[in-house]
Order: structure tokens, then C-alpha cells, then sequence
């Protein structure tokens, strides 16, 4: 049998689309605190560290239950942590509008150059897909196919089913797909569900343990902008292509 041919491309969204966490999320969250009354306020360490719980709506819950237990006594809690989030995603989505959070290097590149090559393109995140449609101009989220996002699935990354959803979505196997991330828990949930993986770090990722992704990168590059290489075989490539990511991919399934 022949190994598979590479079919589609998965993208994360924060950190790996656009560098959105410190100066995006983290903002919008700290205004939601605010605007409600909560003396909470995640400063850049803080939200570092509250990074390694993946979803808004859990990161809230778990620093309340070990800052701010009264919080969690409210007879409404699940329903209050929802009010909360979509504030902050109200919040998020003006600081999108005010054009404030560029796409990551490479990305709007790729993107395009996918879509004429002919491969699929789908996105597995947990951020909401308002989030989302924000932050994408509207001709490159026409160029997706698919969008898991926000609460389509229960368990968030690092278990892999939200790339199981997409996959099924695509009616693809994971061998004939590679997914694109910045996150230790987004590769272990890609590499659960037998994705294999890019790795583009972001402003908190990059001290994550990336083992088992295909290469680590700074960003995708441009030509005049060349990528840094932290791990990993360019093949010759200073930025990443479609002939580059089948290469990857085609060493990936031997």
C-alpha cells in the first residue's frame, strides 16, 4: 500500500495564527475582571503560568480555586464563569477590531499558497469562534473548509478530541493530514490524535517541551524574512512552503 499523500493542513489558532496571548487574551480578560468588579489582574508571569490550563472559561475556574474561593460559592457559578467569558471575548474582539494583532509571519503566505496547491485547510482550537472570524480577514477565513472551535468538543487540548472532530469533518486519516502548533499541550492533543506536527513557537511557548514534532520554528517565514530554526531540517528551505510541509510530512509516515 501506498503511504499517504498530504491532503490537509490543521491549524491552531492563538499563538500560532497570530501571537494573540500576552496582548490580546490577557488584556480582555483583565477588562472583563474589571467591568465585573473582581479584584483579579493576571500580570504577563501570571498569565504564562495560567497558560498551561488550555480554555478561558477553565482558566478562570482554576485560578479562582486557588485565589479566590469565595468566588466559586456562587449558587450560579457555571453561569457566572460563562457572563465572564463573554465579556472578556467582547473585549477581545475590540482590541481585534482595533487592528491590533497582526497575523504571525508567513501565515497569510501559506495560507494562500495551501489553498492553490490544492490542499484542505481546517483549524482546531479552543478559543471561540468569534475569536476566530475576528481575527482572520474574511478572504482567508473563506479559505478554511472546516472550524473546530470554542465548545464544539468537551474535553480541551491536550486531549486530542478536537482534532479528532476535524478530522472527521475532513472524512480524512490522520496520516493524510499534518496539523501546525505553538503549544506543548496543542502538540500533545495533535500528536494523540496520530497528526504529525509543526511547531511555530509563540511569546509563552517557547521554553515548552516539543518533543516528537516534525521541526520548531520561530514563525513560518518569508522570503526576505527567513525563519529561526530551533530544531529540525529545512531541507534547504529558509521559510516554510507547501513543497517543504509534504517533505515533512512524506519523512513523517515512512
Amino acid at each position: 500500500m501506498l503511504p499517504a499523500m498530504l491532503e490537509a493542513l490543521i491549524f491552531d489558532v492563538d499563538g500560532t495564527l497570530a501571537d494573540t496571548e500576552r496582548d490580546g487574551h490577557r488584556i480582555a480578560f483583565n477588562a472583563a475582571f474589571a467591568e465585573a468588579g473582581l479584584a483579579w489582574h493576571w500580570d504577563e508571569q501570571l498569565y504564562g503560568e495560567l497558560l498551561a490550563v488550555t480554555g478561558g472559561k477553565e482558566r478562570m475556574r482554576f485560578y479562582a480555586e486557588r485565589h479566590d474561593r469565595n468566588f466559586l460559592q456562587q449558587p450560579d457559578l457555571d453561569a457566572c464563569i460563562k457572563a465572564l467569558h463573554a465579556t472578556k471575548t467582547r473585549h477581545y474582539l475590540a482590541l481585534l477590531a482595533a487592528g491590533g494583532i497582526p497575523l504571525q509571519s508567513g501565515v497569510a503566505r501559506l495560507l494562500r499558497e495551501a489553498q492553490g496547491a490544492g490542499l484542505r485547510l481546517a483549524i482546531a482550537t479552543t478559543t471561540t469562534p468569534e475569536n476566530v472570524a475576528a481575527l482572520l480577514p474574511a478572504e482567508l477565513l473563506a479559505l478554511f473548509e472546516t472550524v473546530g472551535a470554542g465548545d464544539t468538543v468537551t474535553h480541551k487540548k491536550p486531549a486530542p478530541d478536537i482534532y479528532d472532530w476535524v478530522l472527521r469533518e475532513l472524512d480524512l486519516p490522520p496520516a493524510a493530514c499534518l496539523a501546525i502548533e505553538d503549544s506543548a499541550n496543542g502538540l500533545k492533543a495533535s500528536l494523540a490524535a496520530g497528526l504529525p506536527t509543526l511547531v511555530t513557537e509563540s511569546e509563552y511557548t517557547r521554553d515548552h517541551d516539543f518533543s516528537g514534532a516534525l521541526a520548531v520554528l520561530s514563525d513560518l517565514g518569508e522570503a526576505g524574512r527567513p525563519c529561526q530554526v530551533r530544531r529540525g531540517d529545512m531541507h534547504g528551505k529558509r521559510f516554510v512552503d507547501v513543497d517543504l510541509l509534504r517533505t515533512w510530512h512524506r519523512h513523517s509516515i515512512r
